[in-house]
């Protein structure tokens, strides 16, 4: 079994064909799906499909992006975390490649964040992007936050920031088509208990399906690949990320 832990089948790509991406998901063995939140409205969204599904569970959150949606949003994101099915929040964090949202924003979204995540006692899901010095300096004033790097495209050192912290990273299917040498090392060295897998869906398409729209069905392909670059039996990468992705989300 596999789980692909942060898919956004919630998202109007999916709309009139739900119902065979769950279906081609249970054929690639891939059982369970976290289904996460950018924003407040969205995260409601992302509840309403988890909620209605046997298999999927939920995440809500404010993504980096959205940071300056505002103090309302936070509430709404905080009411909606007493849902049943929903085991995390996020995504959140912080992300200075591209975002238009200041720095300052993305902070204070994160803390709050953070602060209900421990309050509920629910998994983080943090997108990490280009910050990774000032996002390890916000979390270091925090204990026992339980979490994960989604779509984690840095290199080893960035990596073992994460690990000894006692983050889990998220791989995906980046890593079937990149050529960035840092990447693939810290691919290779993430320790097997510390590693999840992901799609990011409908983004991040893997090889040999790159251009086309991504669903839960493909976190096998980044299994495999996976397992071929770490040299170590598909079997294990698989057992390991599951029961990795179980204990971060109680499920």
């Amino acid at each position: 079994m596999l789980i692909d832990t942060h898919a956004h089948i919630h998202f109007d790509d999916y709309r009139d064909e739900l119902d065979q991406v769950l279906e081609r998901a249970h054929a690639a063995e891939v059982d369970k799906i976290i289904c996460v939140g950018v924003n407040e409205q969205d995260s409601g969204q992302a509840v309403a499909v988890a909620r209605a599904i046997e298999n999927v569970w939920a995440t809500v959150g404010l993504h980096p992006h959205e940071a300056d949606r505002g103090y309302e949003a936070l509430e709404e994101v905080a009411r909606l975390a007493e849902f049943e099915k929903v085991v995390g929040i996020g995504e959140c964090g912080l992300d200075y490649y591209r975002s238009e949202t200041t720095p300052e924003d993305q902070e204070r979204a994160l803390r709050f964040q953070i602060e209900l995540g421990l309050e509920r006692d629910l998994a983080m899901v943090f997108h990490v992007r280009e910050a990774f010095e000032d996002f390890y300096h916000i979390l270091d004033d925090y204990q026992g936050v339980r979490g994960v790097v989604h779509c984690f495209t840095a290199g080893v050192p960035q990596m073992q920031g994460a690990v000894e912290r006692g983050l889990y990273v998220a791989l995906n299917g980046i890593m079937t088509f990149s050529k960035d040498a840092r990447q693939l090392a810290a691919a290779r060295e993430v320790p097997l208990d510390h590693l999840v897998l992901e799609t990011d869906c409908p983004f991040l398409t893997p090889m040999p399906h790159r251009g086309t729209r991504n669903e839960p069905a493909f976190v096998a392909l980044t299994a495999q690949f996976l397992a071929q670059l770490r040299g170590e039996p598909l079997e294990d990468v698989a057992a390991a990320t599951t029961r990795n992705a179980e204990a971060l989300f109680r499920i």
